[in-house]
């Protein structure tokens, strides 16, 4: 077994119980909310090679007031135990994608750092463990402004952590980010790399594609990487839990800022990576976050992939 395997092993919640005949394959293990660092998965996407980092863990009650609203609680328990999960909580990894290749070290989100409502900061400790120093970082691409994505662009002391990066992120997305005042600072001291770009632009050409999936910020994207005929498409936060994201992509989460608009973009966006059988990378899913997705009824399942 990998040591990433063995680590996510130790984590786990509890034994996996059995699925249900109308499930899929055994959903993957959850890390708790204190897990401690987990070592980089590491994958290809063509020549290229790619790790998932483990930056720590966000963990939301199950109290009607964040997934699923309108629906009481007991709903949203049904589809996790249905899984054989706990169902008191949702449980959220946090795992930005480091891809090295083509003369570029590309980073995708930055994770949480110090935000008080995760157990994140471990990015750095993972991204050496991959072998990277952050001033080797060439580019990094920003999904959206929410702090558990863009938390790790600035140390402790308001340094930019990755000093030789540009940093790309949608106009629609830079504009609002400007907009908040409790994230001036970080605007302050990233805005010298910031390379702010038009929804769905080409970024590196032949390398990576932002692709607009609308609803949950004002400029939220998801990447698609590239390398020769292989792809991987970095979902960003068209869907944070692996279950209820997937088997109810219709219900309203309180993290959109357009609920609406977001739920039928996660609805086409799966849809169309089932039909496609297209290769994923989901930040919020479980440890590494890598796999596709299959249709189950008039919703989908999460079928992980091992590193």
């Amino acid at each position: 077994m990998s040591a990433a395997k063995t680590m996510i092993a130790l984590f786990a919640f509890a034994a996996l119980a059995a699925c249900s005949p109308k499930s899929q394959p055994a959903a993957p293990a959850e890390q708790a909310s204190t897990a401690p660092a987990v070592a980089p998965a590491r994958f290809k996407i063509g020549a290229l090679n790619a790790a998932a980092l483990f930056d720590g863990t966000i963990s939301v009650p199950n109290d009607g007031k964040t997934f699923g609203i309108g629906h009481p609680p007991s709903e949203v328990a049904a589809v996790l135990m249905e899984a054989g999960r706990p169902n008191a909580s949702l449980d959220l990894s946090i795992q930005p994608l480091l891809v090295q290749g083509e003369g570029k070290v590309l980073l995708f989100d930055t994770g949480a750092a110090r935000v008080d409502f995760a157990q994140g900061g471990k990015l750095p400790e993972s991204m050496r463990a991959a072998g990277v120093e952050p001033a080797q970082v060439s580019d990094i691409f920003i999904s959206h402004s929410h702090e558990d994505h863009v938390g790790g662009l600035t140390t402790a002391d308001g340094a930019l952590a990755f000093p030789n990066a540009t940093i790309h992120i949608s106009a629609p997305e830079w504009a609002a980010m400007r907009a908040k005042p409790r994230q001036a600072d970080l605007v302050k001291a990233i805005m010298p790399k910031v390379s702010a770009f038009q929804p769905g632009a080409v970024l590196l050409p032949g390398l990576v594609t932002a692709v607009e999936v609308r609803g949950h910020t004002p400029g939220h994207s998801a990447f698609e990487i590239a390398s020769g005929q292989e792809r991987l498409l970095y979902i960003g936060d068209a869907a944070h839990h692996y279950l209820v994201s997937l088997a109810k992509p219709d219900w309203t989460i309180a993290f959109d800022g357009a609920p609406a608009v977001a739920q039928a973009s996660r609805r086409a966006l799966l849809q169309k990576a089932a039909d496609e059988n297209l290769r994923l990378y989901a930040v919020h899913f479980p440890y590494p976050g890598l796999g596709r997705v299959k249709a189950n009824g008039d919703g989908f399942v999460w079928i992980p992939e091992a590193p």
